[in-house]
């Protein structure tokens, strides 16, 4: 954080300046963060007539390889860096979770992280056994190379290879679309994409996790046990455009678009 900050100090009053005028900034990673990002490319490109923000997904470990190759000028990553990753430097944007999610029908409420475990590796295979209805759990697991995978078995300590999966998604709404349509189906997702989804009237739940539940407070007081860092990530030799974008996303202006997609704001701005 101190290269960045360094960086920043070397640019002018950069937003809403000429500097960027012709230029397209591509962000490509995290299908977590991508709608925020395209929120704020808009904004950017208000105050920076000419410039152009292309906000591409395709998961964190795209971001982290796009933007090492050159291929993206900023990497979005769901997730902490790991110690393999050294070579980048990552700016913290917001905070989210990681809830569980089950069909609206669903009458469970709430799973230790011994019940997902077991859900998780096969051993449980009936609703029945937490108290629900009768009837067989459908595991949705997340793909390879997506934060939200990185996340979950970190916290859960499984292994990747030992989960016994039903269907396997991608994005979070494609695991959303698929526990929606499948009363019996548990998947998890971003609390910030599953709370905007709920809101809209999509059918499904966010379960409590060991008695904490999944909402924006419990991120931000830190009560939640499953939450996470939405980086925005850059090599050492960034572009001066990226700097200025990096800028502009952690101002204090930038809460609001934050707030509405149920992501906790960083308490301490530029």
């Amino acid at each position: 954080m101190k290269l960045i900050f360094a960086l920043l100090a070397m640019l002018p009053l950069a937003c809403g300046g000429q500097a960027s005028a012709g230029r397209v900034l591509t962000l490509t990673g995290s299908s977590t963060i991508a709608p925020l990002a395209a929120e704020m490319g808009l904004r950017f490109e208000a105050v920076n007539p000419g410039s152009r923000v292309d906000v591409q997904s395709g998961g964190s470990s795209r971001g982290i390889a796009d933007v090492r190759a050159g291929h993206a000028d900023i990497g979005m990553a769901s997730r902490a860096l790991a110690a393999s990753e050294e070579d980048l430097t990552p700016v913290t944007i917001a905070r989210d979770g990681v809830a569980l999610i089950v069909h609206a029908d669903n009458v469970v409420t709430e799973l230790t992280s011994e019940q997902v475990r077991r859900i998780y590796l096969g051993e449980a295979s009936d609703w029945s056994e937490f108290g629900g209805t009768s009837g067989p759990i459908t595991v949705v697991n997340k793909a390879e190379g997506r934060a939200t995978l990185t996340v979950f078995l970190e916290h859960f300590g499984l292994d990747s290879r030992a989960i016994q999966a039903d269907v396997i998604a991608g994005e979070n709404e494609q695991a959303i679309k698929t526990v929606a349509g499948t009363p019996g189906a548990i998947g998890y997702v971003s609390i910030g994409t599953a709370m905007v989804d709920r809101e809209a009237g999509v059918t499904i739940k966010l379960l409590a996790l060991d008695g904490v539940q999944a909402t924006h407070q419990n991120v931000s007081s830190g009560a939640y046990p499953l939450s996470r860092p939405l980086n925005l990530v850059l090599t050492t030799s960034p572009s001066p455009l990226a700097l200025e974008f990096i800028e502009f996303a952690r101002a204090p202006e930038q809460n609001d678009l934050i707030l509405r997609e149920s992501f906790v704001p960083m308490a301490e701005k530029l």
